[in-house]
C-alpha cells in the first residue's frame, strides 16, 4: 500500500500520492462538536471548554448546517454587546455562510481554501452528510510531519552519497 504510518499515527505517501481530507481525518478521527442552533452563548462558551475545542458546527433541528461558531465569534460579541452575550442565542453571533469540503479534496486545495476565506475550520460534508471537521492546525501539523520525513529522507540520501 502506498500509504503508511509513522509511530504517531500520523499517515505519510509516496511523493507522487496526493494527500486529501480523508488522510488527515483517518489519523485525526471524524468527532464533530456541534451545538443547535437555539442554544444561548452560555451554552456554546461551556461546550467549547467542555470539548477543548476552537469552534462548534451549529445544527439546525434536521442537523443541517446552520453556521459556525467559534471563540473569536463569541469575543467579537462581548466587544459589542458586553456581558449580555452570554443570553444571546447562538445565531446572533455565528458566522452562517460556512465553507465545506469534501473528503476527497486534496490538503493544499482545502489549506488554499482556508487561507484565502480567513477561515479556521472546515466541515468535511460527503454526499449531503457531516463526516468531519478539520482546522488549519490539523492541516498545518500534517504538512510539518510532511516537511520533517522529507527531510529525513534527504539527509539520508545525502550522507549515503557521502
Amino acid at each position: 500500500s502506498p500509504a503508511a504510518r509513522t509511530a504517531d499515527g500520523a499517515v505519510t505517501r509516496q511523493r507522487s500520492q496526493v494527500v486529501r481530507i480523508a488522510d488527515i481525518l483517518e489519523t485525526k478521527g471524524r468527532t464533530v462538536h456541534s451545538i443547535r442552533l437555539w442554544k444561548t452563548v452560555a451554552d456554546v462558551v461551556t461546550e467549547l471548554a467542555r470539548n477543548r475545542v476552537g469552534a462548534l458546527l451549529v445544527l439546525d433541528a434536521h442537523d443541517t448546517i446552520a453556521g459556525i461558531v467559534s471563540e473569536r465569534d463569541v469575543v467579537m460579541a462581548l466587544g459589542r454587546h458586553g456581558s449580555g452575550t452570554l443570553s444571546l442565542e447562538v445565531t446572533e453571533v455565528m458566522t452562517r455562510q460556512v465553507r465545506t469540503c469534501t473528503s476527497a479534496m486534496p490538503v493544499t486545495e482545502a489549506m488554499a481554501a482556508m487561507t484565502a476565506g480567513r477561515h479556521r475550520h472546515l466541515p468535511v460534508v460527503d454526499n449531503g452528510r457531516v463526516v468531519g471537521l478539520v482546522s488549519i492546525g490539523d492541516l498545518v501539523k500534517h504538512r510539518v510531519r510532511e516537511m520533517e520525513m522529507e527531510t529525513g529522507v534527504l539527509r539520508d540520501t545525502v550522507i549515503a552519497r557521502s
